[in-house]
């Protein structure tokens, strides 16, 4: 059984089908209710078992809420993929102490709310496993989203020291960093601009060392493989899922 916050789309929306094509039961934590709602409906016409709870993830209220939705309708919580978060534009001198808190509250104590959710109940089980999503450019730097950037490297850091603190407790925690991903908002935008998603797409061929961007279910895949069996000695660690981009790419900007 899995909880992924921000399913609603794009990444995480993509977790969410990935999870589900494999056979788990999936709740969907998005503070959309009609995107939530649309994806548990997708899930269920798919003989997927499938539950939305609407919740903001910078309220610690919100996140104990879809914790106890999914121990109620399921009895356990497996993995939490934490992908929810927010994106401001901007260099450190345009950024504002709204910009901080906002971005702050959603991808860092965020993140930390949505597991401190489901850990009394991993505890209990001695078993679980946490994919928080990070950044590529968390490592790397880019000019435009410096708070962004800091939050995920805050998120990297939260990873190590809860994989350190409940591995004990059978909870294994890490973290996937994508880079540029290429989601079904970036090309519904396109096409409202009269561009395709074949030239959009070939707008990246210069993008990291594979000449591409990513795609939202390459990243899910990384995401379920982190979560599952076959990673079951693996705790503590960052998987870029970038095209080589952090090893020797054309600055991201």
């Amino acid at each position: 059984m899995v909880i992924i916050t921000g399913a609603g789309a794009g990444i995480g929306k993509a977790c969410a089908l990935r999870f589900a094509k494999e056979g788990a039961r999936v709740v969907v934590v998005d503070r959309n209710d009609k995107d939530g709602n649309a994806v548990v409906e997708q899930l269920q016409s798919t003989g997927a078992e499938a539950l939305f709870c609407a919740a903001d993830v910078s309220s610690e209220t919100d996140c104990l809420g879809f914790a106890a939705a999914a121990l109620e309708r399921f009895g356990r919580i497996d993995v939490l993929v934490a992908n929810a978060g927010i994106r401001v534009f901007g260099t450190v001198l345009e950024a504002t102490e709204k910009d901080w808190d906002k971005i702050l509250a959603v991808n860092l104590k965020g993140v930390s709310f949505s597991c401190k959710a489901v850990l009394p109940a991993m505890i209990r089980q001695k078993s679980g496993a946490m994919v928080l999503i990070g950044s590529t450019t968390a490592m790397t730097g880019r000019t435009d989203m410096p708070i962004y950037d800091a939050a995920k490297f805050g998120v990297l850091s939260l990873t190590r020291s809860l994989a350190a603190t409940y591995g004990k407790e059978g909870i294994r925690v890490n973290a996937v960093c994508p880079s540029k991903t290429i989601t079904d908002f970036h090309i519904n935008t396109a096409r409202a601009k009269g561009i395709s998603a074949e030239q959009f797409r070939a707008g990246f061929k210069d993008y990291g060392l594979l000449g591409r961007a990513g795609e939202a279910h390459e990243v899910a895949a990384a995401v379920y493989f982190m979560a599952g069996r076959e990673a079951s000695f693996i705790t503590g660690q960052y998987l870029m899922v970038d095209g080589g981009y952090s090893i020797g790419a054309k600055a991201f900007t």
